[in-house]
C-alpha cells in the first residue's frame, strides 16, 4: 500500500471497493478526531447538545415562551384586568377555518347567555347567526409595547374590535383567561430567572470562599449550609411570605417574594462551587497562576470558575422549576404575589373551588402551561448537563 500511495497518480492501481471505502472512512474519522482535539470547549458542548433532542425541542418551547412573555402585551388580545359581568364563566369560543367544506378565513361564533331559573347560573350557547371574523394586527384597546411606546395594535383579535372573543373562556370575573395567562407567562418566568440568579450570587460567592479558604471558614459556612438544608423548604416559605406586609406595593412583593425563594435555593449551589474549588485549587494551573504572581481575585475569576461555568449553567437550569413551582405554590395558596399581579399561581387560586372547576374546567388550563415549562426546563437541563462534560 505504501508502494501505491508513492507512485504517480497516473500509475497506482486500482483499489478494491471495499478497501477503498475503508480507507475513505478512516480518512474520515481522522479529520473528525482532529477537529475534536482542537474544537473549545464550548464547541464540544454545542456538538454534545446537538444530539440530544429532546433539550433541543425543549429549547424551543422555552424561548418561544419567552418571546410571548417579552411581547405579552402585544399578544394579548384584551385588557388581563378588564372585568365583564355579563361574561362570567364564559366558555372557549372555538376559532373555525372550515365553513360549509370549504377553507375559509378564521372567524368565531358569538354566545348568547341565558340565566337558569333553577339554578340561578348564566348559561351560554353558541350563536349560529353572529359570526365575528378574527383578524391579525387589529386596532384594541391602548398599550405600551416593551414599556416604551404607545401602541393599540394587537396580534389578532376580532377584525372590528367591538365584540370579543375568548378562546380560552374567562374567568369568575368575566376576564379573558388567555390574555391573563399570557401576561401570567412574563411574571412567572421571570421570577424564576430572578430567584435563580440571587442563588447564583449566593451559591458562588460562598461556596467559592468555602472551597478556596477552607480550615475553620469552611467549617461555619458549610455548618450554615447543613442547617438551612435542614429546614422544610415548603414551611419556611409560607412563613416568610406571610410575614410580607398586606399594605406593600406590587414591586415591592414581587421582590420579596423573589428572595423568599432565593433564602433556601443558594445552599445546593455552593455545595457544587466548593466541590470544584477543592478539587481545582491544587491543580498545576492554579499553582503556576499563583506562582506567576496572579493575585487571588484573578486565579478565582480567570482561571478557576471558567473552568466550570458550564456545569453551574445546567445546574441552574435544574434549579428553575424549583423556583417557578415555589411561586406558584405559595400564590396559589394565597400567600405569595396577589392581584393586581398576575402569575400562574394567581390564576389557579379560581380552580381552588370544586364547584367552580366542575361548571368551569378551562380554569385548570394554567396548571398544565406550569407542567409545561417544568418539563422543559427538566429536559434543557438534562440536556446541558449532558453536553457540559463533552468527554464523558
Amino acid at each position: 500500500m505504501d508502494v501505491a500511495r508513492n507512485l504517480p497518480n497516473g500509475m497506482q492501481p486500482a483499489l478494491p471497493a471495499d478497501v477503498a471505502e475503508e480507507l475513505a472512512a478512516l480518512e474520515r474519522e481522522d479529520a473528525s478526531g482532529r477537529a475534536v482535539a482542537t474544537a473549545s470547549q464550548w464547541k464540544l458542548m454545542w456538538w454534545r447538545f446537538r444530539k440530544h433532542t429532546l433539550a433541543k425541542v425543549s429549547l424551543a418551547v422555552l424561548g418561544f415562551l419567552f418571546l410571548v412573555a417579552i411581547f405579552a402585551d402585544a399578544i394579548a388580545p384584551y385588557d388581563p384586568t378588564v372585568t365583564q359581568s355579563n361574561r362570567t364563566y364564559a366558555p372557549p369560543q372555538p376559532i373555525y377555518i372550515i365553513e360549509n367544506g370549504r377553507l375559509t378565513w378564521p372567524f368565531a361564533l358569538g354566545l348568547k347567555s341565558t340565566i337558569d331559573a333553577e339554578s340561578l347560573r348564566r348559561m351560554y350557547v353558541l350563536d349560529h347567526e353572529q359570526r365575528i371574523d378574527m383578524g391579525l394586527f387589529v386596532q384594541g384597546e391602548p398599550y405600551r409595547l416593551l414599556g416604551l411606546f404607545e401602541t393599540n395594535t394587537r396580534l389578532f383579535g376580532a377584525s372590528n374590535g367591538a365584540q370579543q372573543v375568548s378562546v380560552l373562556g374567562s374567568d369568575r370575573l368575566g376576564r379573558d383567561l388567555f390574555s391573563r395567562m399570557v401576561h401570567a407567562t412574563r411574571i412567572s418566568l421571570s421570577i424564576g430567572l430572578a430567584a435563580v440568579f440571587v442563588s447564583l450570587l449566593l451559591g458562588v460567592t460562598l461556596g467559592g470562599i468555602s472551597g478556596y479558604v477552607g480550615g475553620r471558614v469552611d467549617m461555619v459556612i458549610q455548618r450554615v449550609v447543613e442547617f438551612i438544608d435542614a429546614i422544610p423548604s415548603l414551611p419556611l416559605w409560607m412563613g416568610l411570605s406571610a410575614a410580607i406586609p398586606l399594605t406593600w406595593p406590587p414591586l415591592w412583593v414581587y421582590f420579596a417574594i423573589t428572595l423568599v425563594l432565593s433564602l433556601l435555593g443558594w445552599t445546593g449551589m455552593a455545595r457544587v462551587v466548593r466541590g470544584r474549588f477543592l478539587a481545582m485549587r491544587e491543580e498545576d494551573f492554579v499553582m503556576a497562576a499563583r506562582v506567576s504572581g496572579s493575585g487571588e481575585r484573578r486565579i478565582i475569576f480567570r482561571h478557576m470558575l471558567p473552568s466550570f461555568v458550564s456545569h453551574i449553567i445546567a445546574s441552574l437550569t435544574l434549579t428553575i422549576p424549583g423556583r417557578i413551582l415555589g411561586e406558584t405554590s405559595l400564590s396559589f395558596l394565597g400567600l405569595g404575589l396577589k392581584e393586581p399581579i398576575i402569575s400562574y399561581g394567581v390564576l389557579l387560586q379560581d380552580a381552588q373551588n370544586i364547584r367552580a372547576v366542575a361548571t368551569a374546567p378551562w380554569l385548570i388550563v394554567p396548571a398544565l402551561v406550569v407542567v409545561v415549562i417544568v418539563i422543559a426546563y427538566n429536559f434543557l437541563g438534562d440536556g446541558l448537563r449532558d453536553a457540559a462534560d463533552p468527554y464523558a
